[in-house]
C-alpha cells in the first residue's frame, strides 16, 4: 500500500478522536445548559440571584474536545513522521489500521464521558440552584468522569507510540 494512503487512513482515525470528542462535547454542554438555564429560571422565579457557577457544569464536557484535538496531534505526528522518512528514501510503514480503530474508539470513549459529565452536570446545575451548597462535591463528581477521558488518551498514546 503506498505511504501517501496509509497516511490518510491514520490521520481519518485521528480527526475521527476529534470529532467524536467534540460531539460528546456539544452533548454534554448542552444538556448541563438546558439544566442550569431551568435552574436559573426557577431562583428567579423566586426572586433570588442566580449562581452564575453553574457556568462550571456547563463548560466542563468542553475538555474532552481539548483531549480528541490532543490525541489528533499526536496521530497526525505519527503519520507526518513516517511520509518525512519515506521522502527522505527511508523504508516508512504507518499502521494506519490500529490508528483509524483508535480514533473510532477513543473518539467514542471521550465523547461518552463528555456527554456524561454534562449528564452529571445537568443534575449538580439543579441540586446546586435549589439548596445552593454542595458544589465541591458536584465538581468533583465531574471530575472522576472526566478521568475517563484523560485515561482514554494517555493509553491510546502510549499503545501507539509503544508499537511505533
Amino acid at each position: 500500500m503506498d505511504i501517501q494512503l496509509m497516511a490518510a487512513l491514520g490521520k481519518a482515525g485521528a480527526a475521527a478522536a476529534l470529532g467524536l470528542a467534540a460531539a460528546g462535547s456539544a452533548l454534554g454542554t448542552g444538556t448541563a445548559g438546558m439544566a442550569a438555564i431551568g435552574a436559573w429560571k426557577k431562583r428567579y422565579a423566586q426572586n433570588k440571584a442566580a449562581p452564575f457557577i453553574l457556568i462550571t457544569f456547563i463548560g466542563a464536557p468542553l475538555s474532552q474536545t481539548i483531549y480528541g484535538m490532543i490525541l489528533m496531534n499526536a496521530m497526525v505526528g505519527m503519520c507526518n513522521e513516517a511520509l518525512a522518512a519515506a521522502q527522505g528514501g527511508a523504508s516508512a510503514m504507518i499502521n494506519w489500521p490500529a490508528m483509524l480503530v483508535a480514533g473510532f474508539i477513543g473518539g467514542l470513549a471521550m465523547g461518552a464521558s463528555a456527554y456524561f459529565q454534562g449528564k452529571a452536570g445537568a443534575a449538580a446545575s439543579d441540586a446546586l440552584g435549589e439548596t445552593g451548597q454542595g458544589f465541591g462535591n458536584y465538581l468533583m463528581t465531574l471530575g472522576v468522569v472526566e478521568t475517563v477521558a484523560l485515561f482514554v488518551m494517555v493509553f491510546i498514546q502510549g499503545t501507539l507510540t509503544a508499537g511505533g
